[in-house]
């Protein structure tokens, strides 16, 4: 039997060749990276609201401390509606921005380095650092605070994160 029968493939091989084929074909390599990372990093988005809601209804219907959360954080969608199809409006305009956010996130800095790398022909830590803060100023964008500040923190973050996660990828 072939291993590339859906019904004998292992998980490890599924999401292995996950990375080889796209979830959309637009006809351009940039394009298809682009929607293809903001499609997946968008579910995952999407994925993390959904839980952080749950969690907090959980414990908020359990009675747990939730003194020690953030309050920007701590807030559940489920509890703030007058009946059950307003919360369920909250939680999945939640859902959405969070989505949103991080497909931007995504989308942005994967096009970035697919650019540069083809404008620069290498692909480096210079490369994943201007994506990265591009990346950090995006989802600062799409934030509730759009100060200068925040979106300074957050391409600084961003391109610290990237460039480290690019340099220690060639160490791994």
């Amino acid at each position: 039997m072939s291993s590339s029968r859906l019904d004998t493939r292992t998980l490890k091989e599924e999401v292995a060749s996950m990375d080889k084929r796209w979830l959309v074909d637009l006809g351009h390599p940039l394009v298809n990276r682009v929607a293809d990372s903001f499609i997946r990093a968008a579910g995952v988005g999407a994925a993390r609201a959904v839980s952080r809601e749950a969690y907090f209804v959980t414990v908020e219907g359990l009675g747990g401390d939730t003194a020690g959360l953030d309050n920007a954080v701590k807030r559940s969608n489920f509890s703030r509606g007058d009946d059950g199809q307003k919360s369920l409006d909250a939680v999945v305009k939640s859902a959405g921005k969070e989505a949103f956010q991080w497909g931007l996130a995504a989308g942005v800095y994967s096009g970035l380095t697919y650019g540069l790398r083809e404008a620069r022909g290498c692909h480096d830590w210079k490369n994943s650092a201007v994506a990265g803060a591009m990346a950090g100023v995006a989802v600062a964008l799409t934030g509730d605070t759009g100060n200068a500040d925040h979106m300074v923190h957050f391409a600084i973050t961003g391109a610290a994160l990237s460039s480290a996660a690019s340099l220690l990828s060639g160490i791994y």
